[in-house]
C-alpha cells in the first residue's frame, strides 16, 4: 500500500516536471508573440493597414519679401535717374529811371544797354535702360530742349546721355548711354494688360531715388484728350499707383517684373490717378527714335467732339444755342484752323463727321485713331452733315509738326 502511494507520486511529480519543461521550452515564443502584439507586428501574410502614429507638426520655411519685392528686384537696377540743364537767354528789365526822357536827354539814349544774360535751368526725371547696349527709354518732356543729360544708376555709376531721338506728340524719347555690364528691364506685351491687374511704378520722385508705389490697373485706353493733353495722340493706361513729378519716364511694371507702360502724367486736380504710356508704343517708335528719325503724325486740322442725339437735343434746345446741329451720332467740328488739310477741303465749323472711307464715326476719338493710323498725303474720304444735307468731302492728310 505503501509502496504503491510513493508510485503515484512519483507519476504526479514527473508529470509536473515534464509540464514545467515544455512551458519553459514555449516561453520565448510567447514572449515573441506577447512583443509583436504589442508593437503591432503580424505576419505579411495576415497584416492589416495600420493608422500613422501622429507625427509632430514640422514648421514651414518662410518665404520673406513679396511679389513686388521681387518685381523690383528684377528691374530696380535698370531704373535711372535723368538730370537735365537747359541755358535760355533772358534780357534784363530795365530800371524805370531810364526810360525818364529828361535823364535820356542829359545821360544819353544808350546810358543802359540792357546786355541779356544766361541763367541755367534744371530739371530731373527718370527712365529705364531697355538693352545692353545702353539705350534708355523716357519721356520727351524730361529732356526736351536739353542741352546737358547726365544718367545715374542705382548702383551709383554717372554716364553723359544723349538724346537720340524725341517725339513729342507721343511723349517718348530715346537717351544712349555709353557703359559695361549695364542692367537692362524686359519689355512685356501691353496688349495683354487688363483691367485690375497689379501695376508696379519706380522712379525718382520729389528727387527721392528708387521709389516703388502700388496700385492696379484702373482703365485702359484712357485718350488724351480725356486728359486734357490734346496736343498728344496717346492711349494711356490708368493706374491709381502714385504718380508724382520726378516719376516721369520711369516704368510701370506687372507682377511679374516686365514693363508695361511708362509713367508720365498725373491729374493735378485728382488723387490715385495717373497715366503710363503703353509700352507697346513705345516698342512701335523706339528703333525709329534711336536712329534719329521724325514719327510721322498725319492730322486734318480740326478740333472737335462727340455728338449723340441727346446732346444734339439739347443744343437745339437752347435758344442762346450758336447754331442748329442734326440730332444723330457722330463728331463735331468744334473749329476749324487755318492752312489745314480740312480748311483746305472745305471743311466747316458746325460740320458733322459721320463717315471715313465707309467706316461709321461715333466717337472723336475713334476719329483721331484712324487719322493717325494713315499715310502722310493719304486722301480720306470724309461724308459730313451739314444741317439738313449729306456731303462728300476729300481731305488729304499732311503732318503734325512738333512745338519744339
Amino acid at each position: 500500500m505503501q509502496r504503491s502511494r510513493s508510485s503515484n507520486r512519483l507519476a504526479y511529480i514527473q508529470v509536473i516536471l515534464r509540464n514545467l519543461a515544455a512551458a519553459i521550452a514555449a516561453a520565448p515564443l510567447a514572449l515573441g508573440l506577447a512583443i509583436a502584439l504589442t508593437i503591432g507586428w503580424m505576419p505579411l501574410a495576415h497584416a492589416e493597414p495600420l493608422a500613422e502614429t501622429p507625427q509632430a507638426a514640422v514648421p514651414r520655411e518662410v518665404t520673406r519679401g513679396s511679389f513686388v519685392a521681387q518685381a523690383v528686384k528684377q528691374v530696380g537696377t535698370a531704373v535711372v535717374r535723368i538730370d537735365t540743364e537747359r541755358t535760355v537767354t533772358r534780357r534784363a528789365a530795365p530800371n524805370p529811371m531810364f526810360d525818364d526822357p529828361f535823364f535820356r536827354q542829359f545821360f544819353g539814349q544808350d546810358v543802359y544797354p540792357q546786355a541779356p544774360s544766361e541763367q541755367i535751368l534744371r530739371g530731373q526725371g527718370s527712365g529705364f535702360v531697355i538693352d545692353q547696349s545702353g539705350m534708355i527709354l523716357t519721356n520727351s518732356h524730361v529732356v526736351n530742349g536739353a542741352d546737358k543729360v547726365t544718367v545715374t544708376l542705382k548702383d551709383g555709376r554717372v554716364f553723359e546721355g544723349k538724346v537720340r531721338g524725341s517725339d513729342d506728340v507721343s511723349d517718348l524719347a530715346v537717351v544712349k548711354i555709353n557703359g559695361t555690364d549695364l542692367p537692362f528691364a524686359p519689355l512685356a506685351d501691353s496688349d495683354q494688360v487688363s483691367v485690375g491687374d497689379w501695376a508696379i511704378a519706380v522712379g525718382n520722385p520729389l528727387g527721392l531715388d528708387n521709389t516703388v508705389t502700388l496700385g492696379i490697373v484702373s482703365t485702359l485706353h484712357r485718350s488724351s484728350a480725356q486728359i486734357g493733353l490734346i496736343d498728344k495722340r496717346l492711349d494711356f493706361i490708368q493706374t491709381d499707383a502714385a504718380i508724382n513729378p520726378g516719376n516721369s519716364g520711369g516704368p510701370l511694371l506687372n507682377d511679374r517684373g516686365e514693363v508695361i507702360g511708362i509713367n508720365t502724367a498725373i491729374r493735378a486736380d485728382a488723387m490715385g490717378i495717373g497715366f503710363a504710356i503703353p509700352i507697346n508704343k513705345a516698342k512701335s517708335i523706339k528703333d525709329a527714335l534711336a536712329r534719329g528719325e521724325k514719327i510721322p503724325h498725319p492730322y486734318l486740322g480740326v478740333q472737335m467732339t462727340t455728338l449723340t442725339p441727346e446732346i444734339a437735343k439739347q443744343n437745339n434746345d437752347d435758344p442762346n444755342s450758336a447754331f442748329t446741329v442734326p440730332e444723330i451720332e457722330g463728331v463735331i467740328v468744334v473749329r476749324v484752323l487755318p492752312d489745314t488739310p480740312a480748311a483746305k477741303a472745305g471743311i466747316r465749323r458746325g460740320d458733322v463727321i459721320v463717315q471715313i472711307d465707309g467706316q461709321a464715326i461715333r466717337t472723336a476719338d475713334q476719329l483721331q485713331t484712324i487719322v493717325e493710323n494713315s499715310r502722310l498725303g493719304q486722301t480720306l474720304k470724309v461724308q459730313v452733315r451739314r444741317g439738313e444735307q449729306t456731303q462728300q468731302l476729300a481731305v488729304k492728310t499732311a503732318e503734325l509738326q512738333n512745338k519744339a
